[in-house]
């Protein structure tokens, strides 16, 4: 038998070094299964329980291997299922390449079933390339174009193969006219801005006396720029969360995540200083910036659509992070580190203390703080930590220290419930010899992470290190929009939307022959996060957490208490033990000390 389309589309994608495929079957891929059948499953396969959970896996490999993720599915409903991961991808700029089936070209425009206009379905999340091949000598080019462009753009990309065409007999491009030819490669490439901007951007940090950089994912792989530029100008550095495991949380200038899931030296950082840097962020919140007019301000941006965006900057420097801070640092002067430095200094250290205080304050019956303070002393430095969406997320900003050769992530942009458990899969799966933890909700473990905890059984026996250790805040409570409602809305606690079933996380573990753990008294986490963290499985840690513990932000607003006072008067159900835990974790921030 001749080498079909679907045999040659996985050919190339061993050719552009494709490792894994993450994805979900389906009849409108009945071709490229069959072609994988041939290939002796290479690229791997690799098996979700649903085409969303597959994007989103291939995000986190994307994310944590810094190479392409890439996903299948099948026509019409699995095309829409990875639409959710996909999005994730496309807003946190994480390169992925989606492979589609479609419909027979036979039946298009027909009302076939599974009929879908898959490339209107995909003109935004795959703007930037979103092709449908239609003939064989099409394929080459318009896959070659899709890795490229995904690697260029640090975005998703879109490749529709009917189901008839998969079956075709492949015949490459000729040399004739109206054929597109296309090779195997990107070189790599540095982008640079030119030395007037760079004098310019230096003449602004030069001036400034007292220094703030915020830096985000785009600093990746430019610490040891970042470092000497903030030792050079006595600056602070605050961390946008996608950007939490650029620099070290153990350097004392270090102030921590900024904005609501953020710390409150980020948010003084911010309040204090005159001349503001931003390295690879494109942080939203402009509230979490200096007033307008308080600060001389310059960017580094790879992405030119991204520049001048968020803040009044005086110079945007158009670049790769690391390369720009290098041609930088000769043409800035040193910098005392006089109070401004040691002002930084003390309130990161008085914040790690009232860290501490807020994980050791009684709750009814687990601290969640506790849960994600306890964790991070315990993770080894080259551990991999997600989190999920939700007040997990606040624990993790707030709680977990990078130290080492730490990574973590989570869903920045799109903040969408649901990738914490596949991100960590994702994460084995780039990274198969090293510890993967996942820190996630009660309500994100319902809609997905359990159905995935049989993805992770499934593979955990090809994994090097076969730990992937989930930690679940089980407090029946969609917590973080309920705190929103009280804080943004005035409103109490709906209980028809907010409340969700106990559901027994660990006894589950255990019934697919992982390891579980439930947690419901507070002198007993450390101790379960060591059995988890030393077992020979993948494990569910399910701590029973107090949802009354509020996930106070930074510089909590009179508004926002006012509407918090006024959501507890209208008669929320957990208001007793909301003003108990709020009063006792808002004490903390004023108690002299600092951490042990």
């Amino acid at each position: 038998m001749g080498e079909k389309v679907a045999d040659y589309l996985l050919r190339r994608l061993r050719e552009w070094e494709v490792e894994y495929v993450f994805g979900y079957a389906g009849d409108g891929i009945n071709g490229l299964l069959a072609a994988w059948g041939r290939a002796a499953d290479q690229p791997r396969f690799i098996q979700a329980r649903h085409e969303e959970m597959a994007a989103f896996t291939a995000v986190g490999y994307a994310k944590f291997s810094g190479r392409v993720g890439v996903c299948a599915a099948t026509s019409g409903p699995g095309a829409i299922h990875l639409l959710n991961g996909l999005y994730d991808a496309k807003l946190d700029h994480v390169p992925v390449v989606a492979i589609v089936g479609q419909t027979a070209r036979t039946a298009l425009g027909g009302s076939y079933q599974q009929e879908i206009d898959l490339l209107s379905l995909y003109k935004d999340v795959a703007a930037d390339y979103c092709q449908l091949v239609t003939v064989p000598e099409q394929l080459p080019n318009v896959l070659d174009r899709a890795f490229r462009t995904a690697l260029a753009r640090r975005t998703v990309t879109a490749v529709i193969v009917p189901a008839d065409v998969q079956e075709l007999d492949y015949t490459p491009p000729a040399h004739a006219f109206k054929m597109v030819p296309s090779s195997l490669g990107l070189s790599t490439s540095v982008t640079v801005p030119g030395g007037a901007d760079l004098r310019r951007a230096a003449d602004v940090l030069n001036a400034g006396e007292k220094v703030a950089v915020l830096v985000g994912r785009g600093a990746a792989g430019a610490a040891p720029e970042v470092r000497e530029l903030a030792d050079r100008l006595g600056a602070g550095v605050a961390k946008a969360l996608l950007g939490k495991d650029v620099l070290s949380d153990e350097l004392p200038y270090v102030t921590g995540a900024i904005g609501l899931l953020g710390t409150r030296p980020s948010y003084e950082l911010m309040r204090d200083c005159d001349t503001l840097l931003t390295v690879g962020t494109s942080f939203p919140y402009s509230q979490f910036l200096p007033k307008f007019g308080q600060a001389r301000a310059v960017q580094i941006e790879l992405d030119p659509q991204l520049v001048g965006m968020r803040y009044p900057f005086e110079v945007n420097l158009v670049g790769d992070a690391g390369e720009t801070l290098r041609r930088l640092l000769p043409l800035l002067t040193p910098k005392e580190h006089g109070s401004w430095r040691e002002t930084i200094e003390d309130n990161v250290a008085r914040w790690w203390g009232t860290m501490e205080r807020r994980a050791g304050t009684e709750a009814k019956p687990v601290n969640p703080e506790f849960v994600a303070h306890a964790l991070s002393g315990l993770l080894p430095e080259d551990a991999i930590v997600t989190a999920d969406s939700g007040s997990s997320a606040n624990w993790y900003a707030r709680h977990v220290r990078m130290r080492g050769t730490m990574r973590g992530s989570l869903s920045g942009t799109l903040a969408t419930m649901g990738p914490g458990v596949p991100y960590a899969i994702g994460a084995k799966f780039a990274h198969p010899d090293r510890l993967a933890v996942a820190l996630v909700g009660d309500g994100a473990m319902q809609m997905n992470g359990l159905a995935e905890l049989i993805t992770a059984g499934k593979y955990h026996g090809e994994w090097r290190d076969p730990r992937l250790v989930v930690g679940v805040l089980n407090n029946q409570d969609l917590n973080q929009v309920t705190w929103e409602m009280r804080a943004m809305n005035g409103a109490p606690q709906f209980e028809p939307s907010q409340r969700i079933p106990d559901v027994p996380y660990a006894e589950i573990a255990r019934s697919m022959g992982l390891r579980g753990i439930r947690v419901e008294d507070p002198g007993r986490v450390t101790e379960a996060w060591r059995e988890a963290l030393a077992a020979d499985r993948p494990c569910v840690v399910e701590f029973v957490t107090d949802p009354a513990i509020p996930p106070i932000p930074p510089h909590a607003t009179w508004e926002q208490a006012e509407s918090t006072a006024t959501a507890l008067l209208q008669g929320d159900p957990d208001r007793a033990d909301v003003v108990r835990a709020g009063l006792k974790q808002k004490l903390q921030e004023f108690l002299p000390g600092r951490p042990r």
